[in-house]
């Protein structure tokens, strides 16, 4: 199978164009090629595929198989390479997800893209639709028991669950131990992608993400989307906000009117290859 790796700002997945390449069993080949010990490492596998609806296909494999919905880091990704591998020659395109067409913005530099504009649509806030188990019609700042402490969470769907919650201090969370609590709470029957964000000021949030199938990782699109998302809900930042990851940075603007999230981002290939599977 070929191959190429890439990766959004850290957040880095090996890419099939399926275009040209088959892959029989995405589930398994996920598994594999995520291990970063026994296999090319990341934190999953994203299929580009031809779509009767939009310029390509994004099909997308967590580090255990589970088929996720979206990934906005990877997002950008596949609009690169469909760009740079000349797939399409469009500067504005369109791609497929689980989640819906999603309509994205290249910036062309030398030839090659190097950064991307999503937009990533309307955030979901309806608690059933997340889905987050709770006797409100929205969860915003509600008090949550995990592991014995409490925490207060708001709940943003951006194609995926997301529960968002404010510490002092993410740099020395152990969010190894505290993560898998979230990401298993029976308030989140699909599982969840926990934030644990710090508003530095009205325009700035650094975060760190747990994200579900594949624990930590250096990145989160749309769960830095649902985090800036989240921040103005509570009234910590303006609509247009700068979230600060392990992997970089992402500038999300939530445009009320219209209700759509807008996330640009650079993606960035780091190699090609091939593995036998």
């Amino acid at each position: 199978m070929k191959f190429t790796k890439m990766h959004g700002i850290g957040n880095d997945y090996v890419y099939v164009n399926c275009f040209k390449e088959t892959v029989e069993d995405p589930e398994k080949t996920a598994i594999l090629v995520s291990d970063r010990h026994f296999g090319i490492g990341s934190d999953g596998l994203i299929l580009i595929k031809p779509s009767s609806v939009a310029d390509g296909k994004m099909e997308m494999y967590n580090a255990d198989g589970s088929q996720g919905a979206m990934c906005g880091n990877g997002i950008r990704c596949v609009a690169k390479y469909m760009y740079d591998y000349g797939i399409t020659d469009k500067t504005s395109i369109s791609v497929e997800t689980k989640s819906g067409i999603k309509y994205l913005d290249l910036t062309v530099e030398n030839g090659k893209v190097s950064a991307v504009r999503v937009n990533m649509g309307s955030p979901v806030l309806q608690a059933a639709a997340i889905p987050a188990v709770s006797e409100k019609e929205t969860v915003i700042d509600e008090p949550v028991t995990v592991n014995g402490r409490e925490w207060r969470l708001t709940c943003v769907s951006m194609g995926n669950p997301h529960a968002v919650t404010y510490v002092e201090d993410v740099k020395h969370l152990d969010i190894e131990k505290i993560g898998p609590e979230f990401e298993h709470h029976p308030m989140f029957p699909d599982r969840v992608n926990t934030e644990f964000a710090h508003v530095i000021d009205r325009h700035t949030v650094e975060m760190r993400v747990w994200e579900r199938g594949s624990g930590e990782t250096l990145a989160c699109g749309t769960g830095a989307c649902a985090t800036a998302v989240a921040s103005v809900l509570n009234g910590y930042t303006e609509d247009e906000v700068t979230v600060k990851l392990l992997g970089g940075d992402l500038k999300i603007f939530w445009d009320r009117k219209e209700n759509n999230v807008y996330m640009t981002g650079s993606a960035t290939t780091v190699f090609d290859g091939e593995i036998a599977l």
